[in-house]
């Protein structure tokens, strides 16, 4: 009997100081990459072209290219995305290893966030440039601006595209287009397309914003105004009767619109005019600041 209490006695002291042992509070929790709700309101299929079609959500660009060889896809969105673009392959009649190409315009957590699952449920390859390719690989840490505040799944680019490389993909042809400045490794992407069967040009350019970027004397990016200012020179001297990019709003397109989501599509020259004012405004406000 006092056997039993000895060992009732014992367990109770345990038990106390395991109870002290687990006073401190949690660790705190991982701050998500909230953004706004439309980023990620779902859509259904939107034809852009004949063979192009939008299915990401009604403010995340993410094009669906048909080919005579498997289907090709620009930009994926939000990681939390991937569900969805497959659903949307399945309601254009396609199965997930029908989807060949990933195109990579920058590597931000808001347009190839779904990649890496993308590439592992539907076997296609990643494309991107030398610059993207590395922070692709560490999931957006380490970023020259955000830090490690909008990391993603890490993924592996199958190949790396230099500027004005044409990757061809079941009869068409897309031309990387290098416009540095939003990231080092930014690429626009352009292609041929029909709409109701006559020639369509079509242009995919990367964002041309710089979001609370340090403009001057950035010690980790140099030459980002040179950089900006020759992207906003590359975007004008596209190929391009039909400008998409990243965010639709930047170009003048509303998804949730339906059929009239072009109506006030912007051109290329349009877009890198209004671009470049903003930048113009946000490096002079800078400028202020630092005299």
């Amino acid at each position: 009997m006092r056997l039993q209490t000895f060992a009732s006695a014992l367990a109770a002291t345990l038990l106390h100081s395991t109870s002290a042992l687990a006073a401190p509070p949690p660790l705190p929790q991982l701050e998500a990459y909230t953004v706004d709700a439309t980023w990620l309101q779902p859509m259904e299929p939107l034809r852009i072209a004949d063979h192009t079609w939008q299915i990401g959500t009604q403010e995340l660009t993410a094009l669906l290219v048909e080919t005579q060889d498997g289907l090709v896809l620009l930009d994926g969105g939000m990681p939390q995305m991937a569900d969805h673009l497959l659903s949307n392959l399945k309601r254009r009649g396609f199965a997930p290893q029908d989807l060949r190409l990933l195109l990579s315009s920058h590597a931000h957590a808001d347009h190839a966030g779904p990649f890496a699952a993308l590439k592992r449920r539907t076997g296609a390859r990643v494309v991107a440039s030398a610059m993207s390719a590395v922070m692709l690989a560490r999931g957006g840490s380490d970023d020259l601006h955000f830090g490690d505040d909008i990391t993603f799944p890490p993924v592996v680019v199958d190949r790396v595209v230099m500027d004005g490389e044409v990757v061809s993909q079941g009869g068409v042809e897309f031309t990387a287009h290098f416009m540095p400045g939003h990231t080092p490794g930014s690429i626009g992407w352009t292609w041929n397309d029909t709409r109701d069967g006559k020639p369509v040009r079509l242009a995919y350019a990367d964002s041309l914003t710089a979001p609370g970027y340090q403009l001057l004397a950035n010690p980790r990016y140099p030459r980002i105004v040179e950089d900006y200012r020759r992207s906003f020179a590359t975007v004008r001297a596209l190929p391009c009767d039909v400008l998409l990019t990243p965010h639709p709003g930047s170009s003048g397109w509303n998804y949730a619109a339906g059929a009239a989501a072009g109506a006030k599509a912007m051109s290329c020259m349009a877009y890198a005019d209004a671009s470049e004012r903003d930048f113009n405004a946000q490096l002079a406000k800078q400028r202020r600041k630092a005299r």
